[in-house]
């Protein structure tokens, strides 16, 4: 790195900006802190003495010096803190989902482009180690002509709890909590798709919000399913990739999530590996390997962003691309209303 570190503001104090945020500020020279907006004033200042904190987001955005604003707010004041941050001239993350609705995201692509500011949308599970290496596996060839792609990210929560994510609300529900992730790596590695199945419901007692669904997207070659429920306490599958020439199968999540609650501090590359014993398999005709799992590291999400905007390098996860997350989950949920197939418009 040779350039001066990018000031930046984080809008929020709660799970996302504290696992998958703020460790990465601290760690990466390429990003210095200088702003937090929360409620949590005492709590902030106690944990990050120095840093401004300003108890209104809008504050924050109008008056910081900050040059980057990550957003961590619920989602559906994504479009509004974005836009107010773009108008003031900063260069914005915004946490998935996008936004709530594509117009809006629409809108924020515009303004980030009449602005001249990198805009872009946090992804993070691109650098899943797993993730990583079902796409090497994919673009080597390993298992032959693809046929099908089955992602999961399913979870034990039979009760519906008390928090805006599982409330009736803008943004609210597993669709968009869970689904970004498995969207967006799907378009990562296929691009968008010709058509859109899915089944979109709420199963458990008292529920809201969607809690379920079941998402088939059509390609020329071969079709993706992506799933989430919240009724499985096993060891989850997580990929499933069928072959003209095998199969790939793995369980478990990336344990990057895990290793930052824990409090592991991403400051070398090796802290993102996985265990041997959770490492996934293949399959041929002739017989079954282990894979290693390559390497993987949300660190380079921001590295890249800084590098985008001191450098002028790619985007390392354009607006552009997350709008079709979510024009896919709007194509979703009319597909689950109406009970049928429906063609994904280029």
């Amino acid at each position: 790195m040779s350039y001066t570190p990018v000031k930046t503001a984080i809008v929020g104090y709660g799970f996302s900006a504290k696992t998958f945020h703020l460790p990465f500020i601290a760690a990466l020279p390429q990003l210095e802190l200088t702003a937090i907006s929360s409620s949590q004033q005492a709590a902030v200042e106690a944990d990050w003495p120095g840093v401004v904190c300003y108890s209104k987001a809008e504050s924050m955005l109008v008056e910081s010096d900050a040059e980057l604003v990550i957003i961590t707010a619920p989602n559906d004041v994504h479009y509004h803190l974005a836009k107010l941050a773009l108008e003031n001239g900063k260069h914005v993350i915004v946490e998935k989902p996008f936004v709530t609705r594509v117009e809006d995201g629409e809108a924020l692509i515009r303004l980030a482009e009449d602005k001249g500011r990198v805009l872009s949308v946090f992804h993070n599970r691109r650098w899943d180690g797993d993730f990583l290496t079902v796409k090497k596996m994919i673009e080597a060839g390993t298992l032959g002509e693809l046929k099908y792609f089955e992602s999961h990210f399913d979870r034990f929560r039979p009760e519906v709890r008390q928090r805006w994510r599982e409330q009736a609300q803008d943004g609210g529900g597993i669709l968009f909590d869970l689904a970004p992730h498995l969207l967006d790596q799907a378009i990562a590695l296929f691009g968008a798709p010709t058509a859109l199945t899915a089944q979109c419901e709420m199963l458990r007692p008292g529920a809201k919000t969607i809690d379920y669904f079941n998402l088939i997207l059509r390609y020329p070659t071969h079709f993706v399913h992506l799933h989430a429920n919240l009724y499985s306490p096993e060891p989850n599958l997580r990929y499933k990739v069928l072959g003209a020439a095998g199969k790939y199968e793995k369980y478990g999540l990336d344990p990057q999530e895990d290793y930052l609650k824990a409090g592991v501090l991403p400051e070398q590359p090796e802290w993102a590996a996985e265990a041997a014993s959770q490492y996934g398999q293949c399959h041929h005709a002739t017989g079954s390997q282990v894979v290693p799992t390559e390497l993987g590291g949300y660190q380079h999400y921001f590295i890249g962003v800084a590098d985008a905007i001191r450098e002028g390098k790619a985007n390392p996860v354009p607006a552009q691309e997350a709008l079709l997350n979510i024009r896919l989950i709007e194509l979703a949920m009319e597909s689950s209303r109406l009970g049928q197939t429906l063609q994904v418009n280029p």
